[in-house]
């Protein structure tokens, strides 16, 4: 992977914080210590304790304390632009994003097994508040996306309206028949609900924010049974949107869309050429006022992203070619997920995203073809 000179100065500062932090440290503690020494010979071996006590707490570091600045940092071992960067962070709210109605990134925690409540843990740090993921034991370990959000919520002072929580409903035919989340004889009404239930416990909340339906099912008929249930969840408040996934037949869309009482709006598909990129269904989406989710935009588009003509716009921009996708995606009205399981690569992505939630204008409608066409869009 291409890394713009500017990235690589960014990591480069944050790998020289920690000898800048041990060095403070050092000369803080000696400092502490000769005080302590000095006071020690004109104050009561009770007083001194008390005092010592006072001394270090004053030295402390703020990663200490409930929303400090992370490990790696100290208010004298950073610069001022990078403190403002990782407080805005730190405060990054995925209600506030959605009022912006700019772009965001979510995060995908598909195919990371045991991994997962970590990975989650740090995009979270990194500063990801959009999370999907499906109750699917095969391919997702939900439980530990919950326990990841919530741990890193409860060590950065975040809430809950500061995360917005994406879950899939999976039929029996894209589940791992020895392990179910639901019961296999149970009627399909009931498998949706047993799911959903088991959902909220795995994400240890009370309501989810998008309940997405994994495909259609065999017939409309069938799917119209799931959703008539999805929509019992929100009028019963445990649910704030529906939508669909691995839908590619418009027809299917539009027949979902005329069936329901509460409209879809998501779509998630996979943004490749085998597809034509969705095209039709993204035109769909955008006369429904339905919000299309890209995966396996990346993976996708692999040939296209090592092209040289990519990674000259992308080095031009200052981005990696990954994150210049990301940015194509989010200039279109978009929202692609990223699953990667690298820190630095999280924190790639997340200052794409926060420069859209900004308003900076990234590319212009001549490079939006140009990369169009390098992907093959026609």
């Amino acid at each position: 992977m291409v890394v713009p000179s500017s990235a690589k100065s960014r990591r480069k500062r944050h790998r020289n914080r920690n000898t800048d932090i041990l060095a403070v440290i050092t000369v803080t503690a000696i400092a502490v210590g000769a005080a302590w020494l000095v006071a020690s010979s004109f104050i009561s071996q009770s007083s001194s304790t008390s005092e010592v006590k006072i001394q270090l707490d004053d030295f402390a570091s703020p990663s200490m304390e409930a929303g400090g600045v992370p490990d790696d940092a100290s208010e004298e071992g950073i610069e001022g632009q990078d403190m403002a960067e990782l407080d805005g962070v730190m405060h990054l709210s995925a209600k506030t994003m959605l009022a912006t109605k700019r772009p965001y990134l979510m995060y995908g925690t598909a195919w990371k097994k045991d991994d997962t409540a970590d990975l989650v843990f740090q995009a979270v740090h990194a500063g990801f508040r959009f999370i999907d993921t499906a109750c699917q034991p095969k391919h997702y370990n939900e439980a530990g996306v919950g326990y990841g959000w919530k741990t890193a919520a409860e060590t950065m002072g975040l809430s809950r309206e500061d995360f917005f929580l994406q879950t899939k409903f999976t039929a029996v035919g894209g589940q791992d028949p020895n392990n179910l989340p639901y019961m296999a004889d149970a009627s399909l009404e009931d498998q949706v609900r047993q799911s959903v239930h088991t959902s909220l416990r795995n994400l240890q909340t009370d309501y989810i924010d998008s309940l997405v339906l994994h495909s259609p099912m065999k017939t409309m008929d069938l799917t119209l049974r799931v959703w008539t249930v999805f929509e019992e969840f929100v009028q019963e408040g445990k649910v704030n949107q529906l939508g669909i996934s691995n839908c590619y037949k418009p027809t299917d869309l539009k027949q979902l869309h005329q069936g329901a009482k509460i409209k879809p709006t998501i779509l998630q598909n996979r943004f490749y050429k085998d597809s034509n990129f969705d095209i039709e269904l993204r035109g769909i989406c955008k006369s429904l006022g339905i919000q299309y989710q890209s995966f396996w935009t990346l993976s996708g588009n692999r040939k296209a992203l090592a092209s040289s003509d990519w990674i000259a716009m992308a080095q031009e921009k200052e981005l990696t070619p990954q994150t210049l996708m990301y940015a194509f995606i989010m200039t279109l009205g978009y929202t692609p997920l990223s699953g990667t399981k690298d820190a630095s690569h999280m924190e790639d992505d997340v200052d794409i995203m926060v420069r859209f939630q900004h308003g900076e204008k990234i590319l212009n409608e001549e490079e939006v073809n140009r990369l169009s066409s390098l992907l093959g869009i026609r």
